[in-house]
């Protein structure tokens, strides 16, 4: 069942069009690439004042809004990445390192929830330290998203 479903992702119209193209799978992997920078640039902005960086700047903005950037470049790269997934899913799934990057994305995603409906979250203050659970929940985010980025450049490579 599951071979079926990757053999006919692999015949789809747009795995086709990335494979006949000269231009679209640069252009599909250049907006993965571009995905990307908006996902872990505002995570890494993000976790880095949660662990006390740049204290002058307040923090409240900053979770208000980096939180939808890096939400807007992962649905952005999920979209491209399924799509360059599709011009050889078989090989993609053969790789060890393919299930490493699909868990720590999955973990990555599942912490941000997490931390994002935790009360210490909500009682975010510019006045107030940074919960301890905040901090830890920031560096395993980043934890997290830098192997998923390493591991998805050791596929391509």
């Amino acid at each position: 069942m599951i071979d079926a479903a990757l053999a006919a992702l692999e015949a789809s119209p747009i795995a086709e069009s990335l494979r006949a193209s000269r231009y679209a799978y640069p252009l599909v992997n250049a907006a993965h690439i571009l995905a990307l920078a908006a996902l872990f640039g505002s995570i890494l902005a993000l976790d880095l004042r949660l662990l006390g960086a740049w204290r002058e700047v307040p923090i409240v903005p900053l979770a208000r809004v980096l939180p939808r950037v890096s939400a807007g470049g992962l649905l952005f790269a999920l979209v491209t990445g399924l799509a360059l997934f599709s011009v050889q899913p078989f090989e993609y799934l053969a790789h060890p390192v393919f299930p490493v990057k699909l868990g720590l994305i999955a973990f990555g995603a599942v912490n941000a929830l997490l931390l994002h409906r935790a009360l210490a979250w909500r009682s975010l203050d510019d006045a107030a330290r940074v919960p301890p659970r905040l901090k830890f929940a920031a560096g395993l985010s980043l934890v997290a998203w830098t192997g998923a980025i390493v591991a998805g450049r050791w596929l391509a490579f």
